[in-house]
């Protein structure tokens, strides 16, 4: 059974950086897509942006939100994929959460929070 662990959220300014790392475990990870999401209170879950497997610089996608402040990177010697997030505002507080998915399955991790103060 697959088990994600998402840190790295916190408190900061408006304008300041956050770097999110998940730990996956159980799984190959090499095999998995992965992929970040995030959800604030009363609202939907929201794609942040993913990257496929092999990590390749050109299988990262993000939603459209983002607007190049964040980048997702993956070292599958680590089992770990990263969510660094630059230029944060307000409205990008809430839970972060990673997911790893391939065909036929997709598995959680519980969540990080994220608040961004003005």
């Amino acid at each position: 059974q697959g088990q994600l662990v998402e840190s790295g959220g916190g408190l900061v300014q408006a304008g300041g950086s956050l770097r999110l790392s998940c730990v996956v475990s159980g799984l190959t990870f090499g095999n998995y897509n992965m992929a970040w999401f995030r959800q604030a209170p009363g609202k939907s879950r929201d794609l942040v942006g993913g990257i496929d497997k092999d990590g390749s610089d050109d299988s990262t996608y993000y939603g459209g939100f983002v607007k190049d402040r964040f980048s997702i990177s993956r070292d599958n010697t680590k089992n770990t994929v990263y969510l660094q997030m630059n230029s944060l505002e307000p409205e990008d507080s809430g839970v972060y959460l990673c997911a790893a998915s391939r065909t036929g399955s997709r598995y959680w991790g519980q969540g990080t929070l994220v608040t961004v103060s003005a």
